[in-house]
Protein backbone atom coordinates (compact mmCIF):
# COMPACT_ATOMS: atom_id res chain seq x y z
CA UNK A 1 0.00 0.00 0.00
CA UNK A 2 2.80 2.45 0.88
CA UNK A 3 4.57 1.68 -2.41
CA UNK A 4 1.37 2.50 -4.28
CA UNK A 5 1.03 5.83 -2.47
CA UNK A 6 4.67 6.70 -3.24
CA UNK A 7 4.19 5.91 -6.93
CA UNK A 8 1.03 8.00 -7.03
CA UNK A 9 2.88 10.87 -5.33
CA UNK A 10 5.68 10.67 -7.90
CA UNK A 11 3.12 10.62 -10.71
CA UNK A 12 1.43 13.77 -9.33
CA UNK A 13 4.78 15.53 -8.95
CA UNK A 14 5.74 14.68 -12.55
CA UNK A 15 2.36 15.82 -13.82
CA UNK A 16 2.67 19.13 -11.96
CA UNK A 17 6.18 19.69 -13.31
CA UNK A 18 5.05 18.99 -16.88
CA UNK A 19 2.13 21.41 -16.59
CA UNK A 20 4.46 24.13 -15.24
CA UNK A 21 6.88 23.64 -18.13
CA UNK A 22 4.07 23.81 -20.69
CA UNK A 23 2.57 26.89 -19.06
CA UNK A 24 5.94 28.66 -19.10
CA UNK A 25 6.09 28.40 -22.90
CA UNK A 26 2.72 30.07 -23.46
CA UNK A 27 2.47 33.75 -24.29
CA UNK A 28 0.92 35.91 -21.60
CA UNK A 29 -0.11 39.57 -21.53
CA UNK A 30 1.22 41.87 -18.82
CA UNK A 31 0.02 45.43 -18.17
CA UNK A 32 2.21 47.96 -16.42
CA UNK A 33 4.48 50.98 -16.64
CA UNK A 34 7.37 51.03 -19.11
CA UNK A 35 10.63 51.65 -17.28
CA UNK A 36 14.19 50.39 -17.49
CA UNK A 37 15.83 47.44 -15.76
CA UNK A 38 18.35 49.58 -13.86
CA UNK A 39 15.81 51.93 -12.22
CA UNK A 40 12.77 49.67 -12.12
CA UNK A 41 9.98 51.41 -10.22
CA UNK A 42 12.22 54.09 -8.66
CA UNK A 43 13.94 56.41 -11.12
CA UNK A 44 17.26 57.91 -10.05
CA UNK A 45 17.29 60.87 -12.43
CA UNK A 46 15.29 63.98 -11.63
CA UNK A 47 12.65 65.02 -14.12
CA UNK A 48 10.13 62.98 -16.09
CA UNK A 49 10.30 59.18 -15.75
CA UNK A 50 10.26 58.88 -19.55
CA UNK A 51 13.49 60.88 -19.81
CA UNK A 52 15.20 58.73 -17.18
CA UNK A 53 14.05 55.53 -18.90
CA UNK A 54 15.33 56.68 -22.29
CA UNK A 55 18.65 57.84 -20.80
CA UNK A 56 19.23 54.52 -19.02
CA UNK A 57 18.29 52.49 -22.12
CA UNK A 58 20.61 54.70 -24.15
CA UNK A 59 23.43 53.73 -21.78
CA UNK A 60 22.75 50.00 -22.19
CA UNK A 61 19.98 49.17 -19.74
CA UNK A 62 17.07 47.06 -21.02
CA UNK A 63 13.47 48.18 -21.03
CA UNK A 64 11.41 46.87 -18.14
CA UNK A 65 7.76 46.60 -17.24
CA UNK A 66 6.67 47.49 -13.70
CA UNK A 67 3.60 45.47 -12.74
CA UNK A 68 2.59 46.29 -9.18
CA UNK A 69 5.64 45.49 -7.02
CA UNK A 70 7.23 43.30 -9.70
CA UNK A 71 9.76 44.48 -12.31
CA UNK A 72 10.13 42.37 -15.46
CA UNK A 73 13.06 42.87 -17.82
CA UNK A 74 11.89 43.04 -21.44
CA UNK A 75 13.96 41.12 -23.95
CA UNK A 76 13.54 41.89 -27.65
CA UNK A 77 15.57 42.82 -30.69
CA UNK A 78 12.47 43.67 -32.75
CA UNK A 79 12.87 47.28 -33.91
CA UNK A 80 9.11 47.95 -33.98
CA UNK A 81 8.72 46.70 -30.39
CA UNK A 82 11.69 48.78 -29.25
CA UNK A 83 10.24 51.87 -30.98
CA UNK A 84 6.89 51.27 -29.25
CA UNK A 85 8.59 50.90 -25.87
CA UNK A 86 10.52 54.13 -26.49
CA UNK A 87 7.27 55.99 -27.28
CA UNK A 88 5.59 54.56 -24.18
CA UNK A 89 8.52 55.16 -21.80
CA UNK A 90 7.15 56.25 -18.44
CA UNK A 91 3.61 55.37 -19.53
CA UNK A 92 1.34 52.36 -19.49
CA UNK A 93 1.72 49.44 -21.90
CA UNK A 94 0.45 45.93 -22.53
CA UNK A 95 3.28 43.54 -23.32
CA UNK A 96 2.60 40.09 -24.69
CA UNK A 97 5.35 37.52 -24.45
CA UNK A 98 6.79 34.46 -22.80
CA UNK A 99 7.82 34.72 -19.15
CA UNK A 100 11.07 33.11 -18.02
CA UNK A 101 11.87 34.00 -14.42
CA UNK A 102 11.87 37.81 -14.27
CA UNK A 103 12.32 38.26 -18.03
CA UNK A 104 9.62 38.57 -20.67
CA UNK A 105 10.59 37.59 -24.22
CA UNK A 106 8.51 40.23 -26.00
CA UNK A 107 6.20 39.18 -28.84
CA UNK A 108 4.07 42.36 -29.02
CA UNK A 109 3.68 45.76 -27.40
CA UNK A 110 0.49 47.84 -27.29
CA UNK A 111 -0.61 50.99 -25.50
CA UNK A 112 -2.03 50.38 -22.04
CA UNK A 113 -4.90 52.04 -20.25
Amino acid sequence: MTNRIQKFGLFLAALTLCSMVLAADKAQTFSGQVSDAMCGAHHMMSGPEADCTRACVGKGSKYALVVGDKVYTLETSDKAALASLDKMAGGQAKVTGTLNGDTIQVAAVAAGK
